[in-house]
């Protein structure tokens, strides 16, 4: 019997999670918390908002599933890592913000980092058991967005409702936007970087309109590797769950006769440029992926919220990117001396705006 504690459990991942739990018998739901949605009943222990590091202790769990929004997941990445304890992580984020300090307390706990963005467990499950020194490159795949082929020009007045309606995954509000602009890919950019050890010049992204093709891991031999399967979440949240054991499931094995068609092609950076500024945060390293993180959280609520139009998004992250410095964390105070940095430039930017 494995212990699960769930975090962000009114989120789509949370509420995907509870699916696959409920048809485990050797999952067992310990613990759940919630941002502001009532959840009585859900767990033994439940908890909306409040500290996620006091309910873990608690509870104890052998998996914590960090489905937490944003930036906000991160104590608990950092708590998970540090006890030890497997981490099911939804909350891509924590990991991109606090990249070396959740890298250090990853070694020192020593459990194990299972991603469930699709991508990501898609990597794993090409890299596992492999030689670093044979892997030659790792392709991760973008669906494009609702607006993908479409030119800048024609961005400048999309609505909130065009740009929530994905064309492949079914996602929450914030994830969704993000794969409208690519910030997605490029927050999964510098997540792949710390999570598998790859420089950034190891790390691709091509557009994939079926979302088919989860990831491609090149080797050394010219050989390459692709997971391919159905865009449902499900199926790496249960891989999480259940590792090693990579239980059944009741979702349908991929038809390939069916006409199935592979196109992939390079992405639009001149649309869609939060990609390459994460690249560029990513390789300037320090702070520069906090500062990214952040922006982005503040110039998506504000379109969501009607404040600030689809390019603006990318425009408020450039500009606070060119204002931060920068530093390198010497500890969690500091990181969150420059999130709030960040912050407060991207709120300002996006008002003026």
């Amino acid at each position: 019997m494995k212990r699960i504690a769930l975090l962000g459990a009114t989120g789509s991942i949370g509420r995907q999670a509870v699916e696959i739990i409920e048809g485990h018998p050797e999952l067992e739901l310990v613990a759940a918390a919630s941002g502001s949605q009532p959840i009585d009943g859900l767990a033994p222990l439940t908890q909306v908002g409040g500290d996620l590091e006091e309910l873990l202790e608690r509870a104890q769990p052998d998996v914590v599933l960090n489905a937490v929004v944003g930036f906000a997941g991160l104590p608990a990445t950092l708590w998970a890592l540090a006890q030890g304890i497997d981490l099911a992580l939804a909350n891509k984020e924590s990991l991109v913000a606090a990249g070396e300090l959740a890298t250090a307390a990853w070694r020192r706990g020593g459990g194990r980092l299972l991603p469930v963005d699709s991508e990501h467990s898609a990597a794993l499950q090409c890299l596992e058991g492999r030689e670093p020194e044979t892997v030659h490159s790792l392709v991760l795949t973008a669906s494009g967005g609702p607006f993908r082929g479409r030119p800048r020009e024609e961005l400048g007045d999309v609505t909130r409702e065009e740009a929530l309606a994905h064309p492949t995954w079914n996602m929450g509000p914030k994830i969704t936007i993000d794969s409208a602009t690519l910030a997605n890919k490029g927050l999964e950019l510098i997540e792949a970087h710390f999570l598998f050890d790859l420089s950034y010049e190891q790390i691709e992204v091509v557009v994939h309109p079926t979302s088919t093709v989860h990831a491609l891991v090149r080797f050394r031999d010219g050989a390459a590797l692709a997971h391919l399967g159905y865009p449902d979440t499900r199926i790496p949240i249960s891989y999480a769950l259940t590792y090693p054991a990579r239980a059944a499931t009741a979702f349908p094995p991929l038809d390939l006769a069916s006409g199935l068609t592979l196109e992939f092609e390079a992405p639009d950076l001149e649309t869609f440029p939060l990609l390459a500024l994460a690249r560029r945060a990513g390789e300037q390293g320090g702070t520069y992926p906090c500062a990214f993180n952040a922006a982005n959280e503040v110039a998506v609520a504000a379109f969501l919220s009607g404040r600030l139009s689809f390019l603006g998004i990318a425009e408020t992250v450039e500009e606070t990117l060119a204002a931060v410095d920068g530093s390198p964390a010497r500890d969690l105070d500091d990181l969150y001396a420059a999130d709030a940095d960040a912050r407060r430039l991207a709120e300002r930017t996006a008002t003026a705006a």
